[in-house]
């Protein structure tokens, strides 16, 4: 099966699926109801990520049994994705306490980064550093806050779909320019076109939204790909970071200011930069359209830049999330939501 056909399949499948999410919810009430809390008007259903975790791991499924995948990076992404994913279906329909949602999600890092091979060398400005296990741990913990972060920023319509193809698009050509066409690369392409069948029904008004079960699954894979991808190129794993700009600025910021103010970092708030720029301008679609702007004009570049060797990849970090951090302080990341 060609390239294209594959990711025209994918998408399809995850377009059905979600349709057929959307009506089991609705069949059993499974509805996000608005509140005071809330950034939608009307009661939606939820859960519809789950049509993007199947579409896309029945691509790996399909990528390994024809050997283009290696099979250690398929089980890392479908065994550590599915676990997550199924943690969050789990919570999206009952409950379950913070410290057992964390404590899995390190349980699926840890399985991700021994299938992966954990940390490879990094490159740091210009010097290579073996980290050892010290290296290790902090990729366990890179990878639980990029799942969780990815959870904080699924607020209003679109945002988290149009983040992953506008993130999964772009570093997957990086990924093939700087290691010469390697077929990894086509998985980050085939995760944008499940997310893209997904925003068919996600695109304001959202008639499904995302759900723990999607948003978690996203930051996880996205993490994955980072690691992942410096085993070739070291470069990459800059590229991956800055691409994701824009939720780990908005997430980090906003965390680091409800630390300080000791609020509980799991009780719901709308104190995000992006949930402030929702506000502000009256609707979804504009905030969710400016991320993937944001993405595609000023991330890409940058991110092409450090994978290609022309630029250090700590300082093209420090250039790409500078105004980030300004436009997250512009729109109040983190201040006390005075309305909740």
């Amino acid at each position: 099966m060609s390239s294209a056909l594959l990711a025209l399949s994918v998408l399809v499948l995850a377009i059905v699926i979600t349709g057929a999410v959307r009506r089991y919810a609705l069949a059993r009430s499974l509805l996000d109801q608005p509140n005071e809390r809330s950034s939608h008007q009307v009661a939606t259903p939820r859960g519809g990520g789950v049509a993007i975790v199947i579409a896309f791991c029945v691509a790996l499924a399909w990528l390994w049994a024809t050997d283009e995948i290696a099979a250690d990076s398929a089980i890392a992404l479908i065994g550590a994705g599915g676990w997550v994913a199924l943690v969050g279906f789990l919570d999206d329909h009952r409950h379950i306490p913070a410290r057992w949602r964390l404590g899995a999600h390190f349980l699926a890092a840890a399985w991700a980064l021994t299938w992966i091979g954990g940390l490879p060398p990094m490159v740091v400005l210009g010097a290579e550093l073996h980290l050892g296990w010290i290296g290790h741990v902090a990729a366990a913990v890179l990878l639980v806050w990029l799942l969780n972060l990815y959870n904080f920023m699924d607020g209003i319509d679109a945002i988290a779909g149009i983040e992953a193809v506008t993130v999964a698009v772009p570093g997957a050509a990086l990924w093939s320019l700087s290691t010469g066409g390697s077929n990894d690369a086509l998985v980050p392409a085939l995760l944008a076109a499940a997310t893209a069948g997904f925003l068919f029904w996600n695109l304001p008004p959202a008639r499904i939204f995302m759900g723990d079960a999607g948003s978690g699954f996203l930051g996880l894979v996205f993490a994955v790909f980072a690691i992942w991808s410096a085993h070739a190129n070291p470069s990459l794993f800059w590229s991956w970071l800055i691409l994701l700009g824009v939720f780990v600025v908005d997430a980090t910021v906003t965390l680091v200011r409800r630390v300080l103010r000791r609020e509980r970092l799991y009780d719901a708030h709308r104190s995000h930069a992006y949930q402030y720029a929702a506000r502000r301008f009256g609707q979804h679609q504009i905030v969710s359209l400016a991320v993937g702007a944001i993405n595609l004009i000023w991330l890409l570049p940058i991110a092409a830049l450090v994978a290609a060797g022309k630029l250090e990849g700590l300082i093209g970090l420090l250039i790409a999330y500078t105004p980030l951090v300004w436009l997250a302080f512009r729109y109040k990341a983190g201040e006390k939501d005075v309305q909740g």
